[in-house]
C-alpha cells in the first residue's frame, strides 16, 4: 500500500504516469508497505500465464528475495524510477524517503533493488543517471543503497507513520531492536533474490554465506 497522503498523476506519452506527494512527507516516513492485498504470483503460476498475461505482469510487478512477483493492487505500481530517488526499499520489506518530500513532488524509487532478470533502459533526467538498471546493480550498488537508509532510518522513530499498523509484528520486533541497538541494521541485501543469489554472486563475496543468507514499471 502507498503512502495516503499521494495521488497519481500522468507525466508524458513515453513516461506514462507517476505518484505525487499531496502533502509534506518527511525523510523516515515509510511510504509503502507490502499488505495483505499485494497479489503474490509465484515463479511457477507465473510459467502458467499467456505471454501477453506475463509482459503485463513484468511492467507492474517486482520480484522479492523468494522469487515472487508482487503486484500492487492500488497506484504503488506507478511509482518511477530515478538515479537520485527520494524513496528507497529497505531491507525490512518496506520503502522509505530518503529525504524530505514536498507536496507536488514526485516520488521515485531505486528499480536495482528488484531484482530484475533483464536490463531496462531508463528516463531518468538525472545528471547522475546511470542510463538503465540491470540485473547486476544489486550487488554494485546495495552498500550505496545501505548508506542512504542508514542515514535515514534513525528518524523513522520521529515522525508520523500512517502505514506502520500494516507491519507485521516480526518486522516491528527488529524495528523495536534498531531502535535499541543501530549495530541491528538489517541490510537491504535482504531482498536479494536467493533464487539467482548463487549464479550473481561476484567473485569478491564468494564464501560470504552471511551475505548469502543475510517493479513498478511505467
Amino acid at each position: 500500500m502507498i503512502h495516503p497522503k499521494t495521488e497519481i498523476k500522468h507525466i508524458s506519452d513515453e513516461v506514462g504516469y507517476g505518484v505525487f506527494a499531496t502533502a509534506f512527507i518527511p525523510e523516515g516516513t515509510i511510504v509503502y508497505v507490502k499488505d495483505s492485498l499485494e497479489i503474490t504470483v509465484t515463479p511457477t503460476d507465473y510459467l502458467l500465464y499467456s505471454k501477453e498475461m506475463q509482459d503485463v505482469i513484468e511492467k507492474y510487478s517486482y520480484i522479492d528475495e523468494q522469487g515472487n512477483r508482487i503486484i500492487s493492487w492500488d497506484f504503488a505500481k506507478y511509482v518511477n524510477h530515478c538515479c537520485n530517488c527520494n524513496t528507497i526499499s529497505t531491507g525490512y520489506g518496506f520503502e522509505m524517503a530518503i529525504r524530505d518530500i514536498f507536496p507536488g513532488e514526485q516520488i521515485t524509487d531505486e528499480y536495482g533493488i528488484f531484482n530484475l532478470e533483464v536490463e531496462i533502459p531508463l528516463i531518468c533526467g538525472e545528471k547522475s543517471c546511470r542510463k538503465k538498471v540491470s540485473p547486476a546493480d544489486f550487488d554494485s550498488h546495495y552498500e550505496e543503497w545501505d548508506g542512504k537508509i542508514k542515514k535515514s532510518i534513525s528518524k523513522l522513530f520521529d515522525v508520523d507513520q500512517p502505514l506502520i499498523p500494516l507491519i507485521d509484528t516480526e518486522t516491528r520486533a527488529q524495528l523495536d531492536q534498531l531502535f535499541k541497538d543501530p549495530a541491528a541494521y538489517k541490510s537491504v541485501y535482504s531482498l536479494r533474490n536467493k533464487n539467482s543469489l548463487k549464479s550473481h554472486l561476484p567473485q569478491s563475496m564468494n564464501g560470504r554465506s552471511d551475505v548469502a543468507e543475510n517493479l513498478d514499471l511505467t
